[in-house]
């Protein structure tokens, strides 16, 4: 025996298993022997299950043997009988912190959080000094959304152990789902120092830059990510999501098309498969793409809520307030199925009971990235019942909170980019493409442009496009050939509507790129939709943009980029010929409606049909904010509206005089 116990000591298993093995063809019953059988067996990645049952018959009070029994069980999966069999160790040495701990991680492993928070916190009162169950503790925490919590004992096993490189990296995690991103990279950064081969580390990091959007080094990350771990489906989904986020929609498809060939049951690579062919335009791929995960996962809140959104885009609305409400039921705290259903309708104070399920979410301190979801929607119900006061403290909150995620605003880099349109756009004269098929409708968000789509796109000659981003990824690019841009557009185009004599890109921030456009396409009809400054900043204030519109989290910063837009709008109504560009004034268009649909048709040559006026009831897709507004008829309800907020909205005020900025 002491043979046995000096070669496992030397850590010669090898040699162990053998001497293991001749001791019990002498003596079958020997306990010690088959604990020491499966020891090694285990060691050296061998099937060891069987001897340690085995074992664990042969010593039912030794307390070593049941653990190690269990600690196989759990390696198999089978992790009922784990608990079993750890509980059945536990009464027979209930002192020992390792057994706490090894319980902890099994019920951690089949959900059971709460159950496992009380097995590690008991591990820790045996033995305070554990960092490696400060560390699972804060990992069960988080699982249950303990987030605070989860960040401070990821703080202790950290202080026990100043380089646990998992430690750091899952702090990084409970930190940014707190919003607290600059710290988040901090840790990620010294994981990865600590541990530069560590690929989740590396993901986690990607992540996060995503979040400051900082896509260049997030895309560098997840690829780093990617060269470790080849064959890591969920490095293969995070490298998706920041192409998905750069707009370069091809390579994300093919990203998480490559994560669900690794990995089938990849429900949540299935998921954002969904989302990149819901922004290509690809629906009924969309559809199945979603259907594929819901298989996967039938209680996916995730997969539920994306395929409401797929009903929504397509004016589904009852529909999809039944998957938001089925999303709810599988996961009564899920942030973006709760606000899906104040987006999708008018709420009323018969919402009542939505709304205070909406405040106790609030109020239980959720991650800021779901606070932000439930602040927006709690905002947009307290403004359908006109309790203006209380909706604007939701969206001011709401607009706090998403100021942490993404790029901050920067007003001297939008000055550049102005003045650089200015005083390129003179030497664009190329005339590249005679084609009058391409019509561009732009202006700042909210001000009217998807309804001017809709008017547009109801006309049988015509064909909406949505919002691409053609021409704000080839400025990115600093491509300026107008030549060769016209020609790939008009692939673009003809691929999109072959038959149509007029395509509508209704995408508002073209109004920075008219230079690169008129250049390209000197024959385009460009349409610039202006609505009054104030009301049109109060609805992006109000609007969830996620990633996109920095500018669009502090009314200083909103009124900063409107003055930038105006400045370039000037320029553009001087350099472009007078009938390339026609400004329709919103309130005129609602006013009058009519009117201002001949005004639109005549303009970019097509001949008047009563359908533009009933465009609300045309089945179009249509995935903007203004989904639910566009499928009503036309009405003035949203004019003069920033009235009910006026002494909320004194950084914007300038923006009534002429020039104002």
């Amino acid at each position: 025996m002491q043979t046995l116990i000096a070669l496992m000591s030397a850590e010669r298993y090898a040699d162990a298993e053998v001497l293991a093995r001749a001791m019990i063809a002498e003596h079958a019953d020997s306990g010690i022997a088959w604990k020491a059988l499966g020891v090694c067996l285990r060691v050296q990645c061998k099937e060891a299950l069987p001897a340690l049952r085995r074992a664990a018959e042969l010593l039912p009070v030794d307390a070593e043997a049941q653990s190690n029994h269990a600690h196989a069980l759990a390696d198999v999966g089978r992790h009922e009988e784990a608990v079993v069999a750890y509980r059945r160790a536990i009464v027979i040495d209930p002192t020992r912190a390792s057994i706490y701990y090894n319980l902890g991680d099994v019920l951690r492993a089949s959900g059971q959080m709460d159950a496992a928070v009380a097995a590690y916190r008991r591990a820790i009162e045996l033995q305070p000094r554990f960092p490696e169950a400060h560390h699972n503790l804060g990992n069960a925490l988080l699982g249950m959304g303990a987030i605070e919590e989860a960040a401070r004992s990821y703080r202790v096993a950290l202080e026990q152990w100043p380089e646990f490189a998992e430690a750091h990296s899952n702090l990084g995690n409970a930190l940014r789902d707190l919003g607290r991103l600059g710290e988040a990279v901090d840790h990620y950064e010294r994981a990865i120092a600590l541990k530069p081969n560590f690929a989740a580390a590396h993901s986690n990091l990607s992540n996060a830059l995503r979040d400051l959007g900082r896509f260049d080094a997030a895309l560098a990350s997840s690829r780093q990510a990617l060269r470790l771990e080849p064959g890591n489906a969920g490095a293969c989904n995070s490298l998706g999501n920041v192409l998905m986020d750069l707009g370069r929609l091809a390579e994300a498809e093919a990203s998480y098309r490559q994560a669900v060939a690794l990995k089938p049951d990849f429900a949540a690579a299935q998921g954002n498969l969904g989302l990149v062919l819901r922004a290509e335009q690809r629906p009924a791929e969309a559809a199945a793409a979603c259907a594929r995960a819901l298989e996967i996962e039938p209680r996916s809140a995730a997969m539920l809520t994306l395929l409401a959104e797929l009903h929504a885009d397509e004016g589904r609305f009852a529909e999809a307030e039944q998957l938001y409400e089925q999303a709810i039921a599988v996961a009564p705290e899920f942030a973006e199925a709760w606000a899906g259903i104040a987006h999708g309708r008018k709420m009323t104070v018969a919402d009542a009971g939505w709304f205070a399920a909406v405040e106790r979410l609030i109020a239980g301190n959720r991650p800021a990235r779901e606070e932000i979801h439930l602040r927006f929607a709690a905002g947009k119900y307290l403004d359908d019942v006109r309790a203006y006061d209380e909706a604007f403290a939701h969206f001011k909150r709401a607009n706090e909170l998403a100021k942490s995620f993404g790029a901050s605003y920067d007003r001297t880099a939008q000055e550049r980019v102005t003045a650089e349109q200015i005083a390129t756009s003179a030497a664009l004269r190329t005339a590249a493409s005679a084609s009058r098929k391409p019509v561009f409708i732009v202006g700042m968000p909210r001000s009217g442009t998807t309804l001017a789509e809709q008017i547009l796109a109801a006309h049988p000659a015509a064909y909406g496009a949505g919002e691409r981003d053609f021409w704000e990824n080839a400025q990115a690019r600093g491509d300026r050939n107008a030549a060769a841009l016209a020609a790939e557009y008009e692939r673009l185009i003809d691929g999109l509507a072959p038959d149509a004599e007029r395509v509508i890109d209704k995408m508002p921030q073209n109004f920075l790129h008219l230079g690169l456009i008129h250049a390209a396409f000197p024959n385009a009809r460009i349409v610039h939709m202006r609505r009054n400054p104030l009301d049109t900043c109060l609805s992006i204030y109000f609007q969830h943009f996620k990633r996109t519109h920095a500018y669009s989290h502090e009314l200083q910063d909103l009124a900063h980029y409107y003055g930038q837009y105006q400045s370039l709008m000037r320029h553009w109504r001087r350099a472009l010929p007078a009938d390339a560009l026609l400004e329709v004034v919103y309130e005129d268009l609602v006013a009058e409606p009519e009117a201002g649909a001949r005004r639109l048709l005549a303009f970019v040559g097509l001949p008047w049909d009563p359908r533009c006026l009933d465009f609300h009831r045309a089945p179009r897709r249509v995935m903007t904010a203004s989904k639910w507004q566009v499928r009503q008829k036309i009405n003035t309800n949203s004019v003069a509206r920033w009235r009910n907020y006026e002494k909320h909205l004194e950084p914007l005020q300038r923006l009534l005089t002429p020039g104002g900025s």
